[in-house]
């Protein structure tokens, strides 16, 4: 068991990352914060929401309101395309830092532009020029709840000029503040706790040895307080990352659970704070071999490597979890050459499975084959299962019609490589938007499906 923790899940340290720099794995620690000054990508999305904020000013004929749709998919997409320049956008927690002016020039569309596109919260950095009214009223502008504002003060200097934690908790519900010294900071903070809003260290690692940065965020952890670094090298991030972890093992070794990006198990390992930074050195599964006394690259020698996506501590801080994407010829963490190390998997799992070896080698007169080959069939028949779902009328109907659908759907995914595990990233991307349509049917889609059932009904 881990130490401790209060009533609050672990807090671990994140990194603050230049958008202008070349991408970096050790955004897997789970959470990145984005800083954008000198991003010129980023300047050209600001760009395209002010347009849009022009567009909207003019009074909506139907020519109109397209424009306005057209402006704000292109901006959403290409927002999408440079957060996850920078990081897997689907599966890491990002933090894009905006200024006060980006947010009132573009009516709030840049932040509604960047949730949609997935980023998790905005960070509004306040200066001496702002007010509490003044940062009420440009978060108003920007339209999206408390829970995905955060707002950076330099220090605790200026959180004071400003009032106090609990008056700005009203308008965020997570702040950053600079940290120097951590026993001042936590001080400080002490005399003006509260409940409703998360509170997180930003430090700067220059001058500071990864050993030092580590105790730091190890003492911040302990207060359930997280931890900012500006800019650090992987050893500096990987080394302050374990330090929040505790084991009771004598060997310090920690507990690892191996995952897929849907949250499957593929095994168990152990971690050491070399291996943690060993994996956001390079982007891979990296552990420690108990067996061998040193550091366990996954693939080096069966080329069944895999690329780390995040890496998470449980509630208690004594568990690590990698979340990977598996490869090799047969993906298989396993060494008997299985997925897992719970032998075969069953279900959706075993059908992707199934479906990709059909893509290399099937049996002769597979239908499997012959949907992958004939684009119309696979189409006609994704209608067809799609309308018997609609119709079914009891628990097991249902269940029987959605299983073909998955079953037709699968088949399509797989022709174009696309994973279950892509699906659910897809998903998780989704459930960050603030934008939502009005969702109803479009009556040009519903045509062409009627057409082809109807084209069934008299082949038959």
């Amino acid at each position: 068991m881990g130490r401790h923790r209060h009533d609050r899940p672990t807090s671990t340290p994140y990194p603050s990352l230049n958008a202008s720099k070349p991408a970096s794995s050790i955004a897997a620690v789970g959470r990145c914060r984005i800083q954008t000054s000198g991003s010129a990508e980023f300047q050209n999305i600001i760009d395209q929401n002010i347009e849009r904020k022009r567009a909207e000013e003019v009074e909506k004929s139907p020519e109109q309101k397209k424009l306005c749709k057209k402006l704000m998919k292109k901006s959403v997409a290409e927002c999408f395309s440079w957060l996850n320049s920078i990081a897997d956008v689907s599966v890491i927690d990002m933090e894009v830092c905006v200024e006060s002016s980006m947010i009132v020039n573009t009516d709030g569309f840049i932040v509604q532009c960047l949730m949609d596109a997935g980023a998790d919260a905005v960070v509004l950095s306040v200066n001496e020029s702002l007010s509490l009214a003044d940062i009420m009223e440009i978060l108003d502008c920007a339209r999206v709840p408390r829970e995905r504002i955060v707002v950076h003060f330099d220090s605790f200097d200026d959180v004071k000029r400003m009032g106090s934690l609990e008056s700005i908790s009203v308008m965020a519900a997570a702040l950053s503040i600079g940290c120097n010294d951590v026993p001042t900071f936590l001080t400080a903070l002490a005399e003006e706790a509260t409940e409703e809003v998360r509170v997180a260290a930003q430090i700067d690692v220059v001058g500071k040895s990864p050993s030092s940065l580590a105790e730091m965020a190890g003492t911040l952890s302990d207060q359930c307080v997280g931890c900012v670094l500006n800019d650090p090298s992987p050893e500096q991030m990987g080394l302050a990352y374990a330090a929040c972890a505790t084991t009771d093992r004598e060997d310090g070794l920690f507990t690892t659970i191996v995952c897929a990006r849907g949250g499957e198990a593929l095994g168990l390992v152990y971690s050491s704070k070399e291996s943690i930074v060993a994996a956001l050195e390079c982007g891979r599964g990296v552990y420690y071999s108990r067996s061998r006394n040193s550091l366990w690259r996954k693939g080096d020698t069966s080329g069944c490597f895999q690329v780390l996506h995040r890496l998470d501590l449980d509630c208690d801080g004594d568990a690590l979890r990698f979340t990977v994407t598996q490869k090799g010829e047969v993906p298989a963490f396993c060494h008997l050459d299985t997925l897992t190390c719970w032998g075969k998997p069953k279900g959706i799992r075993h059908l992707e499975e199934t479906l990709v070896q059909r893509m290399k080698s099937a049996p002769e007169g597979s239908y499997t084959k012959r949907l992958f080959d004939d684009s119309n069939l696979l189409r006609d028949k994704l209608v067809e299962e799609a309308q018997e779902l609609a119709e079914a009328d009891d628990s097991q109907h249902v269940a029987e019609e959605l299983a073909d659908v998955l079953y037709f759907a699968m088949v399509r995914a797989a022709k174009f490589g696309v994973s279950i595990d892509d699906a659910a990233a897809e998903l998780d991307r989704r459930a960050r938007k603030v934008t939502r349509r009005q969702g109803d049917s479009k009556s040009f889609r519903i045509a062409a499906g009627e057409a082809i059932l109807n084209r069934k009904k008299e082949e038959s």
